[in-house]
């Protein structure tokens, strides 16, 4: 059941993902799972996410900008076809496509959640690992972003990492978001993590706290990662055949002590 205090710890060994924990596609309901699997490998002791160029564009009817994903998430909830019961609506009216079952991989409420991981990114595409509220009602519906990074924000050793909380139809939660410039290369492995107690949080990198913001959803959160590219923001087409790909280690979660 969402909520339940249990621990993670994810080293993707073997060659595939665990179906208990992890559902490898990007908010299905409002396209179809076909349309918006992840493209990944489980190789070395690691989850490779990556976005080949024949990689097709996510819901490419209705998002704005052209965008392409692969992503995985550990929960999913949605209405019957054609209702508006969704996780993370990205406009208004939008209706379920695709019946989608009910999910519930790793949902913790209040923990520590660390994740390890690398990108390989142009100036159009990104990385992101975030915490978002379940979404069984739509006022949980917060977020806790705890990195995103833009490959237009990475220079020669250092990043600008987004971090903080999106409250979205949370009428509990005021939005705080801050990109910080880290001294850190993003290509090479580095450990992202928060620390989500009731009413505050901590973000925290390679063991550094970096962010501290005193208010927190205070519902069950699930496990969303993945890389993104954005076509538009290359007219010329010079990154057109480059791959971006986020290389996940380890994910661990633990209750509070």
């Amino acid at each position: 059941m969402p909520g339940d205090p249990i621990e993670l710890d994810e080293r993707f060994e073997g060659d595939t993902l665990d179906p208990e924990v992890w559902f490898p596609y990007y908010l299905p309901h409002w396209s179809s799972r076909e349309q918006t699997a992840a493209t990944y490998s489980i190789r070395d002791g690691a989850l490779h996410l990556s976005i080949p160029p024949d990689q097709s564009l996510w819901c490419p009817d209705l998002h704005d900008e052209p965008l392409r994903v692969s992503g995985i998430q550990t929960g999913s909830f949605a209405g019957p076809v054609g209702s508006t019961i969704g996780q993370q609506p990205f406009k208004e009216g939008l209706r379920v496509r695709e019946e989608q079952p009910t999910f519930w991989g790793y949902t913790p409420h209040f923990g520590r959640i660390d994740l390890g991981m690398r990108g390989d990114l142009t100036p159009r595409s990104m990385f992101g690992f975030w915490l978002a509220g379940i979404e069984d009602r739509p006022e949980r519906s917060g977020e806790i972003l705890v990195a995103e990074v833009f490959g237009d924000e990475i220079e020669d050793e250092s990043a600008a990492v987004g971090m903080g909380i999106r409250s979205f139809n949370d009428p509990n939660l005021i939005g705080d978001f801050s990109a910080p410039r880290l001294n850190i290369d993003v290509s090479e492995r580095h450990t992202y993590a928060v620390v989500w107690n009731p009413g505050s949080i901590e973000i925290v990198v390679d063991e550094v706290p970096v962010r501290r913001i005193d208010q927190s959803p205070g519902y069950p959160m699930q496990l969303m990662i993945g890389v993104f590219d954005f076509p538009a923001r290359d007219p010329s087409g010079i990154w057109a055949n480059h791959v971006p790909e986020l290389v996940v280690s380890s994910v661990t979660g633990s209750p509070l002590s």
